[in-house]
């Protein structure tokens, strides 16, 4: 994996705190490259250093969708959740 450097305005590191916004500046990318489908949610856990459920429930709850179902696939899901 590679490093990446980001300009951050003085206002948000005094806000947030160094660490604590590497780590969410961290997710909040994996975060918004899983929701573009440029990630799996597997490789954007690692991305975080977490574990995939870990960041599935971290994913769902800033509000992201955690599974792209269609029609079919739902009632799919659902038919095996209620059998």
């Amino acid at each position: 994996m590679k490093t990446l450097s980001v300009n951050v305005p003085d206002a948000l590191l005094l806000q947030t705190g160094g660490d604590d916004l590497a780590r969410q500046s961290q997710f909040f990318l994996a975060l918004k490259f899983f929701e573009l489908g440029r990630l799996t949610s597997s490789q954007a856990a690692e991305m975080c250093e977490m574990n995939r459920v870990d960041f599935l429930a971290a994913a769902s709850r800033e509000g992201a969708p955690v599974a792209d179902l269609n029609e079919e696939e739902l009632a799919r899901e659902i038919g095996n959740a209620t059998s």
